[in-house]
């Protein structure tokens, strides 16, 4: 594909199935799965893929099964022509996005998906031991949806691999189990966390928050690094876990966890002499609007 070319966009599983037959089985593809609204953290993934494989897929879809009723589905930015626009303007060594995966609810999910889960049918995915902490505690689906929607992706972009970004740390844990003991054959690489200037990790959702709250967010990885300088004066768990905490004090910021788990089980740890994942999430309040944030560090 030439720097000229515009990436083509699949609508149907079907079309995008009639185009993946039409390379040949030598070439590479790379995968990058986004809901959109993108920002310079999905364009380092994109960038990464084109410069290690033949080919560069990505998909936009807002998923509804990792969303429980009362979060934000409705309101989830969709910016489908200034993503498409964004994407198109890509190219690494002469290669840009071959394919956007563009794909409706009912294509995704031919059973339907009510956000109830009781009110469920049809087949889903679940990655137990993984999925029930930390981000599983607060969004005890969220996992199961990840999970189902990621395993149908693969299941039609067919990628050799697929590219995801440190932010969401667990998901991408969850997601690596899952496809080892599915047996799915793709390899799941991690890149590191895209910050702002301030050191705010880039998210879609951050086009909630106002500029002045958007500083303060800054706030948020300023804790994890205290946190990270305790880890490295030999501190204790309590201690590491009260430094961080004392220096989200800001009354705009609710504390839903904060925690020291091991980089696989993502069980919580004591002992840190083999590392650990620092984590967060916090919720914003600016006026009626709440939103939740989450970063972390890798010790």
């Amino acid at each position: 594909m030439t720097s000229s070319a515009l990436p083509q966009v699949f609508k149907t599983i079907k079309s995008y199935r009639e185009w993946r037959r039409s390379l040949t089985n030598t070439v590479k593809i790379g995968f990058i799965p986004t809901m959109g609204a993108l920002h310079q953290g999905h364009l380092t993934l994109f960038k990464k893929s084109l410069a290690e494989n033949d080919h560069t897929v990505i998909s936009i879809f807002v998923n509804p099964s990792q969303f429980a009723p009362t979060e934000d589905l409705d309101s989830y930015p969709r910016t489908f022509e200034r993503d498409f626009a964004l994407v198109s303007e890509l190219n690494v060594d002469g290669k840009s996005v071959d394919a956007i995966l563009y794909p409706s609810v009912d294509e995704l999910y031919p059973s339907g998906i009510p956000l109830d889960v009781s009110k469920q049918t049809g087949a889903f995915v679940t990655v137990h031991g993984l999925s029930e902490q930390l981000e599983g505690t607060t969004r005890p689906n969220f996992f199961r949806g990840v999970a189902t929607v990621v395993t149908k992706l693969f299941n039609i972009t067919q990628p050799d691999i697929a590219y995801f970004g440190q932010k969401d740390v667990q998901q991408t844990i969850v997601l690596k189990r899952m496809v080892r003991d599915l047996l799915i054959p793709v390899e799941i690489k991690v890149e590191p966390i895209v910050r702002e200037e301030s050191g705010l990790a880039l998210s879609s959702r951050n086009a909630y928050l106002s500029e002045e709250l958007r500083a303060r967010c800054a706030g948020i990885y300023a804790a994890l690094k205290k946190g990270e300088d305790a880890y490295k004066a030999g501190k204790s768990r309590s201690e590491i876990l009260d430094i961080v905490k004392l220096n989200l004090a800001d009354e705009q910021f609710k504390i839903d966890y904060v925690s020291l788990a091991d980089k696989e089980t993502l069980l919580e740890v004591e002992d840190l002499s083999k590392g650990a994942v620092l984590s967060l999430a916090i919720y914003v309040t600016e006026g009626e609007k709440t939103t939740r944030l989450i970063d972390n560090i890798i010790l």
